[in-house]
Order: structure tokens, then C-alpha cells, then sequence
């Protein structure tokens, strides 16, 4: 159900949310009626069944046959299909998915403290990074991690880098610079190539 059948639901439903507007229905389901019989049979005044009938016709939920000055009223079986249509549709349970499941079986993995180890399952989704750290201490933990995906002794080029940073998180170039100023990487001058600082002489987690 799209937002027009949606909205079209709610003005319907509306309509039908008064008793006589009901009666009125159900009355007319069985054959046409003018005005005064309609406020015969329901024991209401002409302006009052004039006032309903307005309502329901703007709706489309009724049909109306002229003749000579009389107006005869009869239910759009359509229309009311329509409606019958929508509620069946509200009927169907809609299929529950399966909620996504982040699989952090490398993080256990990993040689870290149980600290640094929450910091990656809060901020990471199988092996991706939804959204950065706002905290220097936990994107200090994220950036070591990082670094663990380039091999030591190895120079990359800057696109090599942001290929690797960008199956990570779309802002690659944010985490490429990061990685260089918290000295986990280090470029060469005039923007050459990247490579992984000695483990011995990179910032420890949580400094």
C-alpha cells in the first residue's frame, strides 16, 4: 500500500467513523432511497441525512440517479470494494526479517584487552565502520585496527590506501589522514607512499 491508497484508507475510514453515516450503509445496501425516505427510516431530519449523504458522496461511496427534481441514492459496491481491499491488505502480517547480526568472531580473535575489544563490537558492523567514534580514545582504538589491514614494510600507493580504508567506511580520506597524524602510518613527502610505522614506535591504545 502506497501513501496516495494509504491516505485514501484514512479518509474512508473517517467517513465510516459515525453511527449514522453507518446506518445510512447499511440502509442503502439493500436497494436506492431518496432523501425523505432515508429520514423515514432512520427517524432522522432531512438536513441531517442531506449533511451525511454529502460527506459519503465526496468519498465516492455512493451513487446518485436523478429523476425529475428527486435524487435517489443507491451504495457504490466499487468503491466499497475498494475499501474491503484495503483492509484485507492490514489483515496480511507483514514477513518479520530476521534481525542482522553482527559477526565479531575476529574480534574475538584478536590479541587486545577486553576494552579495546567493546570499542570495535560498538562500533563495528561485520568488519565495517557505520559510524565513526566521536572520542579520541576509542578512534585511537579503531585507527590501531585499522592498521592491522596493511602489511609491514610494504609502501602503498594513495589510492592502494584508500581502497583498503574504503570497505571500511565511505571517509576513507578522513581515516587516511588520521592513520599519518596519530603515526600509525607515514607518507612520503610531496605525497608519495604510505606505509606502516614499526609496531614498537606507534601510540599505544587509549593514549
Amino acid at each position: 500500500m502506497d501513501i496516495g491508497q494509504r491516505e485514501d484508507m484514512l479518509y474512508l475510514l473517517k467517513t465510516f467513523a459515525d453511527e449514522q453515516r453507518l446506518k445510512l450503509l447499511v440502509l442503502l445496501n439493500t436497494k436506492e432511497y431518496n432523501v425523505t425516505e432515508m429520514a423515514k427510516a432512520l427517524e432522522l431530519s432531512e438536513p441531517t441525512i442531506s449533511h451525511h449523504l454529502t460527506r459519503m458522496h465526496a468519498v465516492g461511496l455512493l451513487r446518485l440517479r436523478m429523476d425529475g427534481n428527486q435524487r435517489f441514492y443507491s451504495l457504490n459496491p466499487d468503491r466499497l470494494a475498494v475499501f474491503k481491499k484495503y483492509m484485507a491488505e492490514i489483515e496480511v502480517a507483514p514477513v518479520q526479517t530476521p534481525a542482522k547480526v553482527s559477526d565479531n568472531a575476529w574480534i574475538e580473535a584478536l590479541p587486545w584487552s577486553e576494552e579495546d575489544k567493546k570499542v570495535l563490537r560498538d562500533y563495528t558492523f561485520n568488519g565495517r565502520i557505520p559510524n565513526l567514534p566521536n572520542k579520541e580514545k576509542r578512534f585511537l582504538v579503531v585507527l590501531r585496527w585499522l592498521a592491522t589491514k596493511f602489511e609491514p614494510g610494504v609502501r602503498y600507493a594513495e589510492k592502494q590506501v584508500n581502497t583498503i580504508l574504503s570497505a571500511v567506511n565511505e571517509d576513507y580520506a578522513l581515516l587516511r589522514r588520521s592513520l599519518v597524524e596519530y603515526g600509525f602510518m607515514r607518507r612520503e613527502r610531496g605525497g608519495g607512499d604510505y606505509w606502516l610505522v614499526p609496531e614498537e614506535e606507534t601510540i599505544p591504545s587509549g593514549q
